[in-house]
């Protein structure tokens, strides 16, 4: 991947506004951006958070609302196939990240796919009694796994800094836990060597694509990765808490047994019985009843990447990131901005991170102005590029605006902003 992606970076270093407007004529992902209900007047650099409403998503639950739920009422189960659309839209995913069909599935949130995985991981741990994750790693991951060693007697997890992860993982160790690309700083793991030395060890690891999917290309069956989970309303655009996704390996399935072992995970589920017996596969790891109206809502929105090419996808946005970057330092030291992530591009994710003293109240003046980004305790403003919808245009426009309410706050000190509760 490096040389496609650094290779565009490199290409693309425009001096003017109007060789950004050159290069969205030429973009051969511009035509994605109509399928983006983007309010007018609004530069969004969030998508790493929230994505924005896709047409398709938006018609997809005007359909199961009136066409299906309203017509067809509790029948819609069997005629629309709602019953088996933690699969279906599994088998969606999959592509995105590397995998077969039958080895994602669509079902309750990032934390709980988490804790399912991470705690069957350790019914099956053996003598071993360790997991590794990163200290500093997204907190529900963290904090789901000292739920998980607080509720079962001799786990033990061990918070490492990212240096020390590899040498770390020994004999002991049952399970690492690690993000692709990390919520702050975008910096990416070696997937396929960190996964090679957990195996080496005779570990398992599972790794959070949170804040990969969909903004880069990802392989899970070439890495030989045991275990996934990621959300899907950043960069796939699912809608606001939109149901999360979880991969087992095939051959790791048959033997994975759940303990959150819901009924319609069970073999057959309307028979009713007392006893559980879990069902083949992925499906196994189902527990209740599908919000059908987030489900169509993702439903819509991956049809935006039926078709496309995450290598393009990946090239633009290291090329928009690249650019953001250039066009801030060509302001020098003067701006009090100091850049937290990965400087070469082909170490980060699809967003960056810049640290500023007054960081929430630059973002919120930001936000003021039409551009937005968000924040992330204790200093650091975060700016996603999402390729499908973004213009290096935008980009342009969002460096100028913030070198204005950076000239201000120089000469007029932070602003007063109200802290509101998600920043």
């Amino acid at each position: 991947m490096r040389s496609s992606g650094a290779d565009a970076s490199r290409a693309v270093s425009p001096r003017t506004r109007e060789e950004c407007l050159a290069l969205d004529a030429a973009d051969p992902l511009a035509a994605y951006r109509a399928s983006f209900k983007l309010p007018p007047g609004i530069i969004y650099l969030d998508g790493n958070s929230l994505g924005v409403l896709t047409v398709a998503a938006a018609q997809r639950i005007e359909q199961t609302t009136t066409a299906e739920w309203g017509t067809d009422l509790i029948q819609s189960w069997n005629i629309h196939g709602w019953i088996n659309m933690p699969a279906r839209l599994g088998a969606r995913i999959a592509p995105l990240v590397g995998a077969a069909a039958d080895e994602v599935m669509v079902c309750d949130s990032t934390s709980v796919n988490l804790f399912k995985l991470a705690s069957a991981a350790a019914r099956s741990r053996g003598n071993r009694s360790k997991i590794i994750t990163e200290r500093g790693n997204f907190p529900t991951d963290a904090y789901m796994l000292q739920g998980l060693t607080a509720l079962v007697p001799g786990l033990e997890l061990q918070m490492l800094p990212r240096e020390q992860i590899a040498t770390a993982i020994d004999r002991d160790t049952f399970l690492v836990v690690l993000t692709h690309v990390h919520y702050q700083s975008a910096e990416l793991f070696d997937m396929t060597a960190l996964t090679a030395r957990a195996h080496a060890a005779g570990a398992r690891i599972l790794w959070d694509l949170s804040h990969s999917v969909g903004a880069l290309p990802i392989d899970l069956s070439a890495a030989r990765a045991d275990f996934a989970i990621g959300c899907t309303y950043k960069y796939l655009n699912g809608g606001p808490g939109a149901p999360a996704f979880m991969y087992v390996r095939r051959d790791l399935q048959g033997d994975l047994q759940p303990v959150l072992s819901g009924w319609l995970g069970h073999a057959k589920p309307f028979d009713f019985v007392d006893e559980y017996a879990p069902a083949e596969g992925m499906t196994r790891h189902r527990c209740g009843t599908p919000p059908m109206l987030s489900f169509a809502a993702l439903d819509g929105a991956l049809s935006v990447f039926e078709h496309i090419d995450m290598n393009l996808v990946r090239q633009k946005s290291i090329a928009l990131s690249e650019l953001f970057i250039a066009l801030i330092e060509a302001q020098g030291p003067e701006t009090a901005l100091e850049l937290a992530s990965p400087r070469d591009p082909e170490r980060r994710g699809s967003h960056v991170s810049f640290a500023h003293v007054d960081g929430y109240a630059l973002i919120q003046q930001l936000i003021g102005r039409g551009v937005i980004g968000d924040f992330r305790a204790p200093k650091l403003m975060r700016f996603g590029f999402t390729p499908l919808y973004l213009r290096y245009v935008d980009i342009w426009d969002a460096v100028q605006i913030l070198r204005e309410e950076l000239d201000r706050w120089r000469r007029h000190g932070p602003a007063a902003v109200t802290r509101h509760a998600v920043t």
